[in-house]
C-alpha cells in the first residue's frame, strides 16, 4: 500500500509532464531587455575601421516587450528583436523612413548589416553585435534615452 500512495504523486507528475509541449522562450534576455545603445565603431571582417561623426545619430533601443527601435542618421526604423540563447540576436524586418542622408552617413551600410546580426556580447559596459559569417562587429556604448 505504501508503494502505491508513493506512485500515484510520481505518475501525476510524469503525466502532468505529457500535457503537451513547453511554452517557448520569450523573446528577451534580461542582457539587451530595456537598453539603449550608440554607435561607436564597426570593424569589418579585413579589418577596416570605420566611426560614425555623431554617435547620438547612431542609436538602438531593444525594448522589453520584444520591439526594438533605432535611428541610423537621418532615419528611424522599428521591428521586432529576439533572443533565443544567450548570446544569440535577430533582428526581425524593419519598417523604416527612407529619407536621402549625407553623403558619408553610415546609414547605408547600417541597413544592408542588422539583418545579419546573429549574436552579441556586453563586455566592459559596451555592446558587440556580430554579422553572420565573420561579417563584422558594431560596437555600441550605453546611450542615455
Amino acid at each position: 500500500m505504501r508503494r502505491r500512495v508513493a506512485l500515484v504523486p510520481l505518475v501525476a507528475l510524469l503525466l502532468a509532464g505529457c500535457a503537451g509541449p513547453l511554452p517557448p522562450p520569450g523573446p528577451t534576455i534580461p542582457g539587451l531587455a530595456g537598453t539603449t545603445w550608440q554607435l561607436v565603431r564597426f570593424k569589418g571582417s579585413d579589418d577596416t575601421i570605420v566611426t560614425p561623426g555623431e554617435r547620438s545619430q547612431y542609436t538602438l533601443m531593444f525594448a522589453r516587450d520584444g520591439g526594438f527601435s533605432a535611428r541610423i542618421d537621418c532615419n528611424r526604423a522599428h521591428g521586432t528583436w529576439a533572443s533565443a540563447a544567450p548570446g544569440r540576436v535577430e533582428l526581425g524586418p524593419l519598417a523604416m523612413t527612407r529619407a536621402a542622408c549625407q553623403p558619408g552617413s553610415l546609414h547605408d551600410r547600417m541597413v544592408r548589416h542588422l539583418p545579419m546580426v546573429r549574436s552579441y556580447v556586453i563586455r566592459d559596459g559596451r555592446l558587440f553585435l556580430s554579422l553572420m559569417a565573420d561579417g563584422g562587429i558594431y560596437e555600441f556604448a550605453p546611450s542615455v534615452p
